[in-house]
């Protein structure tokens, strides 16, 4: 039983030795295949006619209730409503690039992460979806969009944001590079 036990211990000890390169670069990895794309697809059907007037979608995805209040009229939505449109479209094709370069991803992540919060709420009380697609946590469907899956959507992020992008990043590579002072 003792050589058991010690041989456990020495194989915990090599994994917990590995954890801190392993799962931040896997945790980009998985971020890359599974959510990048989405992201991206997303951001896309936002930009409307220039790259500086969201699309109608953009308005009804963002703003579901405010868009549908003035008639489903961009035009008569705010300035704020524009800005905070084509902060979000960008914010969507910027942090999950920076993630998956491993570039200020703990920075990137958290933001990541607040991004799908917001995405969650605005889900759940602006688009009012079904308690199904909501879904709830200790029971034994693992399949709702919102409280399963983007909760390991979190999940990854908090792990980047903790323990940063992994010895494969642009991170990595810029806090080695040391700028030299000239006289």
């Amino acid at each position: 039983m003792n050589t058991l036990i010690s041989l456990h211990n020495r194989a915990s000890r090599g994994l917990t030795s590995l954890a801190p390169a392993l799962l931040p670069t896997l945790a980009r990895l998985i971020f890359a295949a599974v959510l990048l794309h989405y992201f991206w697809a997303s951001a896309s059907t936002k930009i409307g006619p220039s790259l500086f007037t969201p699309s109608d979608g953009a308005y009804g995805q963002i703003f579901p209730r405010a868009f549908e209040a003035v008639g489903f009229d961009s035009s008569q939505l705010s300035l704020w409503h524009t800005l905070v449109t084509l902060a979000g479209t960008t914010a969507e094709f910027v942090l999950p690039a920076l993630i998956t370069l491993g570039l200020f991803t703990r920075l990137a992540a958290l933001g990541m992460a607040g991004f799908v919060i917001l995405q969650s709420l605005t889900d759940i009380f602006g688009h009012k979806v079904d308690t199904t697609t909501i879904g709830a946590w200790f029971d034994r469907s693992p399949d709702a969009l919102i409280l399963d899956q983007r909760t390991f959507w979190i999940l990854t992020l908090i792990t980047l944001v903790a323990l940063g992008a992994g010895p494969l990043s642009l991170d990595r590579l810029f806090t080695k590079w040391r700028p030299v002072a000239h006289a």
